[in-house]
């Protein structure tokens, strides 16, 4: 579909992501190239920002920062100290302080063992790291958002830091913007967003982005605005 790659050629830019939530991974991965900062630093903050990546992007971005500033720009360090704010007041919209608190506790546990994520297949994040059960039918968006952000390496947005995960095998994070230009567009007519609907999406994505299936993300992301103008 044209619109699709035009929308994805366009919007795949930098220039659209100054106020995002990726900021922060990629202010790590820039300090990566440099051999000051580890991938450790590129995955945790990753891994954080992802999970607060939910809302206004404003303020998403906002309470982002406001995290790195309680870990000093420091995020292996500071997950590894083991001493983490832990209160029940809240950083970002539901997600208190108590439930950052046992995600740092668990990567803390899980680095101990392990130097990368990339491992990792998307369910076990779920578990893993974020302390939940599991559930087959859970699109697990911020999880995927993460991966994307990790694997893809265009040079453009993504980081593109992990390199034994295929692009072609990502799937898409399923969003309630994504979601909605997708029935939209006639990509899909699911109205649950789960992981059934997430893989429908990815797979009629894989047709117009053969190899790449969540360049897409960017195209769909951007038709609800590209559609109103």
């Amino acid at each position: 579909m044209n619109i699709l790659l035009e929308l994805a050629n366009k919007y795949n830019n930098l220039e659209y992501f100054k106020n995002d939530p990726i900021i922060y991974p990629r202010h790590f991965y820039d300090l990566f190239l440099e051999n000051k900062a580890s991938l450790q630093d590129v995955e945790i903050s990753g891994i954080l920002c992802a999970h607060l990546a939910w809302g206004r992007r404003e303020i998403i971005v906002r309470d982002c920062h406001k995290l790195m500033e309680e870990m000093n720009w420091k995020p292996y360090e500071y997950i590894n100290k083991g001493i983490y704010r832990n209160g029940n007041d809240s950083l970002h919209r539901t997600i208190k302080w108590s439930e950052m608190a046992t995600i740092f506790k668990n990567l803390r546990n899980y680095y101990s063992k392990y130097n990368s994520l990339e491992s990792l297949e998307p369910d076990d994040y779920r578990v893993i790291i974020f302390g939940r059960k599991m559930n087959p039918k859970a699109a697990n968006k911020k999880i995927h958002i993460f991966r994307r952000w990790m694997v893809r390496d265009d040079g453009k947005v993504d980081l593109g830091i992990w390199k034994e995960i295929s692009p072609n095998s990502l799937i898409i994070p399923l969003d309630v913007h994504v979601h909605r230009e997708a029935i939209k567009l006639g990509i899909t007519s699911r109205k649950s967003s789960d992981i059934t609907t997430a893989k429908e999406i990815t797979q009629y994505l894989k047709n117009v982005f053969p190899g790449d299936p969540c360049l897409g993300d960017f195209a769909l992301f951007a038709y609800g605005a590209s559609e109103k103008k």
